[in-house]
């Protein structure tokens, strides 16, 4: 497809492709007419002016690369990132304008799973860098459920800078380290912060570490020292949820 054009799969992430703006080519389906939700993405296609090619379950799997296609696939323009000072210049008037860094998260599952819990936590845009990171592939749309497309996600060269200008704007930036005697519970997380999460592994790198205003723990229980990278993704955006409930009760 020359770069050109992309195929993603899936039902949510093909619905909330039709709802986006990104240029949309082809809509396949391998389903009966009494599916309610291919009868709905088919509306979604007719309003967009979508074509759509009927084809067997084996063709979608062959052509989308897998057997998690759902039944429905839809060639589109490639995934579009947004400009940090876009995101910026959005949230500059919010006083709790809350952002997501990943530092080097590699599984695109672990991707996609981290932009959907940043969609639900209301997060203003999803950070990621460029190089030895996974960028936004159906794999990662797909796992993210459709979130990709509701969430701006910005694609940096240089993760350290873009912190830089967020703190420029008023950011807090906390980092999560499982080593870190700061727990997240005992952080206020009002106001405007910016959350890093390190990659599988190695973590937050030395650099990201050290542009950081601090960086906190998850207490755990039991015998298991570290979670899964999208889970405390996960946790913290939700503690940052909670106390902003908090303060508004």
């Amino acid at each position: 497809m020359a770069g050109k054009e992309e195929i993603i799969y899936g039902v949510n992430p093909v619905t909330e492709a039709l709802r986006g703006e990104r240029a949309m080519y082809e809509l396949f389906v391998a389903g009966s007419s009494g599916d309610k939700r291919l009868e709905k993405l088919l509306k979604l296609a007719a309003e967009r002016g979508v074509p759509v090619r009927h084809r067997d379950k084996g063709d979608l799997a062959r052509l989308c690369g897998t057997d998690h296609h759902q039944g429905v696939a839809l060639k589109v323009e490639p995934f579009h990132y947004a400009e940090l000072d876009e995101v910026l210049d959005r949230v500059r008037g919010e006083a709790d304008a809350l952002i997501l860094l990943l530092d080097s998260v590699q599984d695109p599952h672990n991707l996609g799973a981290l932009i959907r819990s940043a969609a639900c936590a209301g997060a203003a845009a999803v950070v990621i860098p460029k190089d030895r990171a996974a960028g936004v592939t159906a794999v990662a749309e797909k796992a993210s459920a459709g979130a990709a497309s509701t969430v701006p996600v910005v694609q940096v060269v240089n993760l350290v800078h873009a912190l830089e200008e967020l703190k420029k704007e008023g950011f807090w930036i906390y980092g999560a380290d499982g080593s870190a005697k700061q727990s997240l519970y005992r952080q206020d997380l009002t106001g405007r912060v910016a959350l890093i999460v390190g990659g599988e592994g190695e973590g937050i790198r030395p650099l990201v570490r050290k542009a950081s205003d601090g960086l906190l723990g998850i207490p755990m229980q039991g015998g298991v020292n570290s979670l899964n990278a999208s889970v405390a993704g996960g946790v913290m955006l939700f503690e940052v949820v909670r106390q902003r409930l908090a303060k508004k009760a």
